[in-house]
């Protein structure tokens, strides 16, 4: 149900191919702390389009830190969206 919940109260964004420059250069960027090329992209689209978390159960991944995103694994995700829903 929280995961419901989140969907129904945030939007998605659309990454179209003439941002292919700025995704590219942001995912180079994250290529160079160590992580995989198609992990990359996938971190830099997110970032792109300003999401607050990217999910993931890949360790590699929820080692990386950024200031412009938080990694999660989906179970700390639905904890930390349950303690919202919850007022905690």
């Amino acid at each position: 149900m929280a995961i419901s919940a989140f969907m129904q109260k945030n939007s998605a964004e659309y990454i179209d191919i003439d941002k292919t420059d700025i995704i590219k250069s942001k995912a180079e960027e994250i290529m160079q702390t160590g992580i995989k090329m198609k992990d990359a992209y996938h971190v830099a689209c997110a970032v792109y389009s300003s999401c607050d978390c990217f999910l993931t159960t890949d360790d590699r991944l929820l080692k990386y830190y950024t200031d412009e995103i938080q990694m999660l694994n989906p179970i700390d995700f639905i904890r930390r969206l349950e303690g919202d829903l919850n007022g905690q």
